[in-house]
Order: structure tokens, then C-alpha cells, then sequence
């Protein structure tokens, strides 16, 4: 046994030796070297194993400050990290900070964190429910929201679910406004609905068969083939349908009959299957016009100033009533697997009648006119349209797109006129003693009927071709068009003006009497060729090139004759109006982009060279003069967006746009087919450039469901065209020492404006509280100019609303309404006779502000009843003896019937304390306003009927598996 030890102890002894002298011998194995920069991911989950959309994370080292967040995944990532140790720090709303502390390998290239859980603040009444996708999502170009995520009752259309919706504000017309910006077309899966009407799309079809609301910034067909974008975009509305409501039927029927022969019908029947739509849809109604709601607004006038209107009370407009219609047809479908179709046929007719009233002045550098209007009219209008659009998949590289388009429009109107001025000008001498301008008075009422008959019919066709080369990205495009439209108006009028020594019309100093016929025809025809080229460089960076060039053809004529009080029939050539001209533009873009993960940006430039030639009749001399004239412009080409995720992005773009002078504008004589408003041309006149930048930043806050939306656009003209009219007493054509016009065309710089838009949404308790609050801040300044002296002025407008909407139980649902908009603008224009008709020193300032209160709800009751109400009251300060504060009160009740509630009857009472009689003032820059009232006929009731009916059958299908979907929601047939 000692042996064995002792054996086993030497044999130790040798190997550790040999050990020894074998590693002595040997070189160490060196340690892999540190990596310069490393990937740093990890996800954040909540206590519930949620993942955490949009959580804040923020990576600091010695070396290293680095942001990010979590994407739809509940996963973040930071690449270029480099230093190995570093400190993460996590904050999301409704959750404890967290800040951990890592020591990592320095040679791993790619470090997986633990997951992070985070913890619910201690003050949250309920536990944050994460279903994994946000409710909104912002895309290039589009902006997405999740249908299910927003609750209406049964039988709801969309512009209820709209109305849940962050950011939309709809309005009782149909109208819908996204983030401040008007929605101008409806998709239903990718293809024009019902001619793209948006309030027929959102007060037809049912919000139940919705998965998704997008809004998208869309800059064409051919822009959506090839990616290269030219031009501003319009806003359309997408509605994508959920799969399993993607086969069937769905209808709407409604009708409505009440008090002074008001009605109201329509009726909708929208047949689905997959990318096939047939839908007719159609409206009748006899409805009070001059009642809708209204407020401040800004707009241009001649001379480039901005003015500003605000009614008080819920009008605008001639009041009035207005009988209309507009039925329509819609077939979408795709015939086979390679061709796809959208057609549509709009019929509508418009019947209006109604009163005005208004009165106010007219404001110049030489003095004032006020003046009194009153009259009536009617009219009455028709019109049809087509519209066809075939596309043809020919294989995987060549793509074909036909769209032929045709219109038809016919109207008639008849007004009367009864217009009552009084003036006050200084006269171009002065007092030999005084030495002030002396002042020229005038009182004169002119009275008459006029009559206008017009027919326009438009036919076109575009055809675009693209083919997809191997290479991935490369493609190659053409596209052209030809426009042609056709106008034609026969007009009438019978005007008696009598000058008076004053105001009460007892001594009668002279009168004019005019009486003649005018022959209007306008042909325009308009041909377009575009191609695109696009390279790519790599997997995020392309070359894009385009080339187009705009040829317009216009030939019109404009015939006066005199009507003799015998009727005879009296050539005016002197006032004949004949012009035939062609603008040719042509534009040349080579464009850099990259799209990266994060971001992409455009760089490049636009070349537009650009000639416009013609030939009018000057009457003076009875001879045709030709005018030419080029021009040359670049414009830079910018766009940059970068996405922190799906939740939060920014954008910056710049544009440029050129607006020739129209051909009247440069005409080298003077135009005196009116005259009394003659128009000198100006073939100097240089066009208008414009800068245009608009920026704008979104952020949905998914797990808190807040949203932030704003933008900003500014826009800084260059040579804006502007008018400067004179005012000129020694002409053949003044009566009694009265004044005519002279217009003439100028170029101006110093103009701007920059228009601030916001939208911040925040919902609670499972969206049964939704607080919103929308703007806009707009600051305008425009020089102009007015018997050759130039002036300025300033518009400051604030326009604020705050609209929460409640719906606190299943029964009950209010929705208050606070906005408030002020109006102020300033303008250096001196009169030279003021009010009290002595010369003026001071120049022109106005403040008109308007506050509302409003209130909207519904109540449901015994089940089956339903008790709806509005009530909206104004409070206007700024029009002086004008200001009226009505309150406008509408009610209602509605009977549902049947297990699906298929069938409501209803009945409505409108303005029940008949207050909605509205003033509504429109300011100038130049100092001058118009006051309209208003005495509408707007109390009445309607009783009528509503019946909803719907059949689905299931998923589409294909060859026994679901079929697949493009984003915008079309079916995908392979």
C-alpha cells in the first residue's frame, strides 16, 4: 500500500514538471482586440409582459450621448456605441424612470441587453393595456390610424368615427380637415369612391367595416409609380376595409320632409368584392343657404393685400334657399389578373335663390365711397362627368395606364340690382387760397337687371407608360395628355344709373342708361409629355431624372354689343375683347435621394424655361398687336424627413413655384372694353417666384394615446405681380365729374407669411374623454400699391378651439366647444378724405374678435330612443353697432326599430329660437369693408326615415388561400 503511494506521488511530481516545461515552452494565446464601435438592443416590456411602444431611451458614456426609442416591437437599438460601459436610461408616460448601469466585453460587436421591465407610476388609476401597435402610425407621405382602436355605436357612418379620431375636425357638410389642412378627395381601397366625394364617402359608408383611416399626401399616379414627386400634394382620405366586411353588401337609405317644402333624401348601396366596388350613391335636398357656420378668414384682394371677414352669428353667404342633387355611379374591378379598372358618372343640378343685402365703403388714396346694395337672384345649374381609368400589368417589367375624362356643365342667372353711392375724391387741383385739395362730391343710384346663360363641355386623355428594368429601382416612364375646354356665355344686362345733387334723390342731374348684350367664347386647349428616369446607386441612394414640357393653347373673344331702346342691335367694337395666345413651359429635374432607415432627403434642381407669345385686338386702332416675352428660372429642389420610429417623425421641404403674368396682364395697350375699368397691359411685368418651406413634426405617445402635431409653412414671394388702379376724373367716359378706374399691372417685393398650425390630442379612461385643442397663428404683411402710392399692410390672425368630446357612459355623450378667433390688421394707406370729408392724416387699423360657445350631444334612452341636441352661441366685438350675439338651438328625436336597429325614424327641429340671422363683415387691406345681413328662413322640421342593411359572406379569397393586401388596402390577385 506505502508503494502504491509512493508510486502515485513521483508520477505527480513528473507530470506537473513536464507541465510546467511544456507551458514554459509555449506562446500565450493572445485576447480577441476591442471593437471601435458596437450595436447596443434590448426591449422594454412593462410588469404585464406588454412591450412598450415609444419609450425614451438614452445611452451616455464618456464618449458616447446617444437617443432613441422603442419601436412597435417594444425594441431599441443604438448602433455606432463606443465605449463598452455605458449608462441606459428609460422614461415613459405612466411609468417609473429607470437608469442601469452596463459593463460589457469591449471586443463584442453586437450587445443584447436583458430586457427591461419597467414599473407603473403609483398615481395611475388603471393599468396601461399595450396591445402591441399604436393606434397612429406615421408613414412617408401618410398618416394611419387603427379603426378598431376608436368606438361608435352600431350603425355608424365614418364621419362618426372620424370625429374620435386625433387631429380631424368634420364639419356638418361633409367637409374634413386633417391637422388644419382640408381633405380634398375619398379612397375606398385604394380607388376613387363615388367620383372622390369626401362627404358622400364619410356620411354613406359604415364605420364597421373599416380597419384602417388613412390620410395621404398624394402627388399623383404617375409620382405613386415611379417615386419621383413633383409638385405639392392634395390631402385624400383612404379607407381600407377590415378583410372579413371585404365581400358583400351594404346600404343606406334616408329620407326627410318638413316644414316651408324642406327635404332631405339620399340613398347608398355599396357592393364589395375584393378590388371590385359598385356603388350608387345619391343626395336631394331643399336647404336654407347663408346658414352655415362661419368666422374669420383671410384672403388676397387686388393689389396683393390680405383682408379679413367675420360673421356674427352661424352665416355666410346670400341667404336664401338651394335645391340640389347629386346622384352618382362607381365601378371599380379587376377584370382579370393584368387589368384593373375605375370608372364613375356624377350627375348634379343646383337650383339657388336668394336675397342680399349689404352695405359699407370703399377706401382709395383719393378719398371714400360709401355705398348700399340690395337685390336678388337666381340660378340654375347642371352638369355631367365621366371618368375612366384602365390599367394594364402587361408582365413584371411594363406597365400601361389609360385615363380618358369628359365633362358637361350648362347654368343660367338672372339677378337684380338697386345700388345706392355716395362719394367723396379730391380733384386734382386745389383751393388758390388754401391750398388743400378740394373736394369732389357725387350721389348717384344705379339701377338694373342682368342675365347670364353658359355651357362648358372639357374632354381629355392621358396615357402612361413605365418599364422596370432588372436592376432593382431602375425604371423608365412617359406619360402625356391633352386637355381641351370649350366655353361659351351669352350675357345681358339693362343698368340706369341717375346722378343726384345729394342724398335725397329730389333733383336729378343727368342719367346714363345702358343696355347691351355681351358673346363670351374661350377655347383652351392644353398638351402635356413627361419622362422619367431613375438610377440607383446602391440599396438606399437613387439618381432621379424628369423632363416635361406644358404647351397651353388659348383663343378667346369677347363681343359688346349696344341694345337700342327701339332694339336695335349696335356693334361695340370699341369694346370688343379678342385674344389668342400660347404659354409653353418647360421643366428639367435631376434629383439626388437617399432613404435610409431613420431618414431620407431629396437634394437637387429644376431648370424651367418658359415663353409666352399672342395676339389681341386693339380696338383704338382697330389692328392686332403681338406680344412675346421668355423667362428662365431654377429652382432648388428639398426635401428631409427623419422617423425617431413609426410614432414620431419631422419633415422639412422647400419648394419654388414660377406664375407667368397672363396675357392681358402684358398686353403693350391699354384695354378700354370696359370703359369705365380699363386695363392698361404691362409687357415688362416679370413673373412671380415663390419660396415656399413648410415644416412639420408628429408625435403619438402610444401607451398615454397623446398627439402632437404641427407645422409651420412660410412663403416669401419675389416680383408679385400687384394691381395699381388709378382713379382718373379728366375722361370721356366720367359722367357728371365722376371717376373711372385704371388699372395697371406692377411687380412688388416685400410681401410675406407664415402660417403656425397645431393639433395636441390627449385621450383618457379608454378613450371615453377626448381632449382636443386646434389652431393656427397667422401673420400676413403685403405691400401694395394704389394710385402710384405704395403701401403696407399687416393681418395678425388667432384662431383657437378647444373641442373635447365626452362619452362617459353608453347612454349619454357630450361634446362642448370653446373657439376663439381674433382678427387684427393694420395698413399704411392714407385716404386723402377721411369720414368727416376733410383730408386725412391717420392711417387704417381693425380688431374684430369672436368667441363661441357650443355644445353637441346625444342621449340614449328606453333602449331604443335616442335624443340628439346642439346649441351654439356667438359673441362678437369689433363691428360696432353691428355686433349681434344670437344663440341657435337645433333638437331632435329618433325611434330605432327591429334586432339590428335597422330602421330609425326620426324627427328635427331647427333654430328654435330663430336667432340665426347672421352679419357678416368683410375688411380689406386698402380700409375698405362690406357688411352683409342676413334674414334666412332657418326654423323648420323635418320627419322622416332611415334604414341601414349590410350582408357579408367572408374573406376574400384566391385559389383556396386569403388573398394578400397592398398598404393602401387593394387586393392582390396572383
Amino acid at each position: 500500500m506505502i508503494k502504491k503511494i509512493l508510486l502515485l506521488l513521483v508520477l505527480i511530481l513528473v507530470a506537473g514538471n513536464l507541465f510546467a516545461q511544456n507551458r514554459g515552452n509555449r506562446a500565450a494565446t493572445p485576447l480577441p482586440p476591442p471593437v471601435l464601435v458596437r450595436e447596443v438592443s434590448g426591449v422594454v416590456r412593462d410588469t404585464a409582459d406588454n412591450t412598450l411602444i415609444g419609450a425614451s431611451i438614452t445611452l451616455t458614456s464618456k464618449k458616447d450621448t446617444l437617443r432613441t426609442s422603442t419601436n412597435t416591437d417594444g425594441v431599441f437599438v443604438f448602433k455606432n456605441v463606443k465605449m463598452a460601459t455605458f449608462v441606459v436610461t428609460i422614461t415613459e408616460v405612466g411609468f417609473i424612470p429607470s437608469t442601469r448601469k452596463y459593463l460589457q466585453n469591449d471586443a463584442i460587436k453586437h450587445v443584447v441587453l436583458e430586457p427591461i421591465i419597467l414599473k407603473s407610476s403609483s398615481h395611475l388609476m388603471k393599468e396601461v393595456n399595450i396591445n402591441g401597435t399604436p393606434s397612429i402610425t406615421y408613414k412617408t407621405d401618410t398618416v394611419e390610424y387603427r379603426a378598431s382602436d376608436y368606438k361608435v355605436r352600431e350603425n355608424a357612418t365614418v364621419d362618426e368615427l372620424l370625429k374620435k379620431m386625433e387631429g380631424f375636425e368634420v364639419g356638418s357638410d361633409g367637409s374634413v380637415t386633417h391637422q388644419g389642412q382640408a381633405i380634398t378627395k375619398a379612397k375606398l381601397n385604394g380607388k376613387a369612391y363615388a367620383g372622390g366625394d369626401v362627404a358622400q364617402a364619410i356620411q354613406n359608408l359604415p364605420a364597421d367595416i373599416v380597419e384602417k383611416i388613412q390620410v395621404v399626401d398624394d402627388y399623383g399616379d404617375e409620382a405613386a409609380r415611379t417615386g419621383v414627386k413633383n409638385g405639392d400634394p392634395q390631402k385624400v382620405l383612404n379607407i381600407t376595409t377590415r378583410a372579413d366586411k371585404s365581400i358583400g353588401l351594404t346600404g343606406r337609405a334616408n329620407g326627410q320632409y318638413g316644414s316651408n317644402d324642406r327635404y332631405n333624401a339620399g340613398i347608398t348601396v355599396t357592393r364589395l368584392n375584393a378590388n371590385q366596388q359598385i356603388a350608387l350613391n345619391g343626395n336631394f335636398n331643399n336647404t336654407v343657404t347663408g346658414v352655415a357656420s362661419a368666422g374669420i378668414s383671410g384672403g388676397a384682394t387686388n393689389g396683393g393685400g390680405g383682408g379679413s371677414g367675420i360673421s356674427a352669428g352661424r352665416g355666410g353667404g346670400s341667404p336664401g334657399t338651394s335645391r340640389s342633387g347629386s346622384p352618382s355611379f362607381t365601378y371599380n374591378d379587376q377584370l382579370t389578373k393584368n387589368v384593373e379598372v375605375e370608372s364613375g358618372y356624377k350627375y348634379n343640378f343646383n337650383n339657388n335663390n336668394s336675397t342680399n343685402y349689404s352695405y359699407g365703403r370703399s377706401s382709395s388714396t383719393l378719398g371714400y365711397s360709401n355705398f348700399i346694395r340690395s337685390g336678388s337672384s337666381e340660378s340654375d345649374s347642371k352638369g355631367h362627368a365621366v371618368n375612366f381609368d384602365i390599367k394594364y400589368t402587361i408582365n413584371k417589367a411594363n406597365f400601361l395606364q389609360i385615363t380618358p375624362n369628359y365633362s358637361y356643365t350648362s347654368s343660367s342667372s338672372s339677378s337684380t340690382t338697386d345700388n345706392l353711392t355716395d362719394a367723396y375724391y379730391v380733384k386734382s387741383d386745389k383751393d388758390p387760397i388754401t391750398g388743400q385739395p378740394v373736394t369732389n362730391y357725387q350721389f348717384y343710384n344705379t339701377i338694373g337687371s342682368n342675365g347670364t346663360t353658359t355651357t362648358a363641355t372639357t374632354y381629355g386623355l392621358t396615357v402612361f407608360y413605365q418599364h422596370i428594368f432588372d436592376k432593382p429601382k431602375r425604371n423608365i416612364s412617359l406619360q402625356v395628355s391633352m386637355n381641351s375646354t370649350n366655353n361659351e356665355s351669352d350675357g345681358n344686362s339693362d343698368n340706369n344709373t341717375f346722378y343726384y345733387t345729394d342724398t335725397t334723390r329730389t333733383k336729378l342731374i343727368n342719367s346714363l342708361i345702358l343696355q347691351s348684350q355681351v358673346k363670351r367664347r374661350s377655347d383652351n386647349k392644353t398638351y402635356r409629355a413627361s419622362s422619367t428616369y431613375v438610377e440607383p446607386l446602391g440599396q438606399y441612394s437613387q439618381f432621379e431624372f424628369n423632363a416635361q414640357i406644358r404647351s397651353a393653347l388659348y383663343d378667346n373673344s369677347a363681343l359688346t354689343d349696344s341694345i337700342a331702346a327701339s332694339g336695335q342691335v349696335i356693334p361695340l367694337t370699341y369694346r370688343d375683347n379678342v385674344y389668342n395666345y400660347t404659354f409653353t413651359e418647360s421643366r428639367f429635374t435631376v434629383n439626388y435621394r437617399f432613404t435610409g432607415e431613420r431618414y431620407n432627403i431629396s437634394l437637387g434642381t429644376t431648370a424651367v424655361p418658359s415663353y409666352l407669345s399672342g395676339t389681341k385686338l386693339n380696338t383704338n386702332a382697330n389692328a392686332n398687336v403681338t406680344t412675346g416675352r421668355s423667362d428662365f428660372r431654377i429652382i432648388p429642389v428639398f426635401r428631409f424627413a427623419y422617423a425617431w420610429s413609426r410614432t414620431e417623425r419631422f419633415s422639412l421641404n422647400y419648394s419654388g413655384s414660377n406664375a407667368e403674368p397672363n396675357f392681358q396682364q402684358i398686353q403693350p395697350f391699354t384695354d378700354i372694353s370696359n370703359p369705365r375699368s380699363q386695363v392698361v397691359g404691362n409687357p415688362d411685368l416679370k413673373p412671380t417666384f415663390t419660396h415656399s418651406i413648410t415644416a412639420q413634426y408628429n408625435y403619438y405617445i402610444p401607451n398615454s394615446k397623446t398627439n402632437l402635431s404641427f407645422n409651420v409653412n412660410a412663403t416669401i414671394p419675389v416680383n408679385q405681380i400687384s394691381t395699381n388702379t388709378l382713379l382718373i376724373a379728366n375722361s370721356p367716359y366720367a359722367k357728371n365729374g365722376d371717376l373711372i378706374s385704371e388699372t395697371h399691372y406692377v411687380n412688388l417685393n416685400g410681401s410675406n407669411a407664415i402660417v403656425g398650425r397645431y393639433n395636441i390630442a390627449k385621450q383618457l379612461d379608454d378613450r371615453k374623454y377626448n381632449l382636443s385643442l386646434n389652431g393656427n397663428i397667422t401673420y400676413n404683411y403685403n405691400v401694395a400699391m394704389n394710385n402710384n402710392v405704395q403701401y403696407h399692410t399687416t393681418n395678425w390672425r388667432f384662431d383657437e378651439r378647444f373641442g373635447p368630446r365626452i362619452n362617459p357612459t353608453d347612454w349619454f355623450e357630450i361634446n362642448p366647444y370653446l373657439g376663439y378667433d381674433l382678427s387684427r390688421s393694420f395698413s399704411s394707406l392714407v385716404p386723402a378724405v377721411n369720414s368727416t370729408n376733410t383730408t386725412s392724416t391717420s392711417s387704417l387699423a381693425t380688431q374684430v374678435q369672436k368667441t363661441s360657445l357650443a355644445v353637441d350631444g346625444k342621449i340614449y334612452f328606453l333602449k331604443s330612443f335616442q335624443l340628439n341636441y346642439s346649441a351654439d352661441k356667438s359673441y362678437v366685438s369689433g363691428l360696432g353697432s353691428l355686433s349681434t350675439n344670437p344663440l341657435v338651438i337645433n333638437m331632435g328625436i329618433e325611434k330605432e326599430f327591429f334586432k339590428k336597429k335597422s330602421l330609425v325614424v326620426t324627427f328635427n327641429a331647427f333654430d328654435i329660437l330663430h336667432q340665426n340671422n347672421f352679419i357678416q363683415q368683410t375688411v380689406n387691406p386698402d380700409g375698405s369693408y362690406t357688411n352683409t345681413l342676413s334674414s334666412s328662413l332657418s326654423r323648420y322640421f323635418l320627419v322622416g326615415a332611415r334604414l341601414y342593411l349590410q350582408k357579408w359572406t367572408g374573406t376574400p379569397t384566391r385559389n383556396g388561400r386569403k388573398m394578400n393586401r397592398r398598404g393602401d388596402g387593394s387586393f392582390i390577385y396572383e
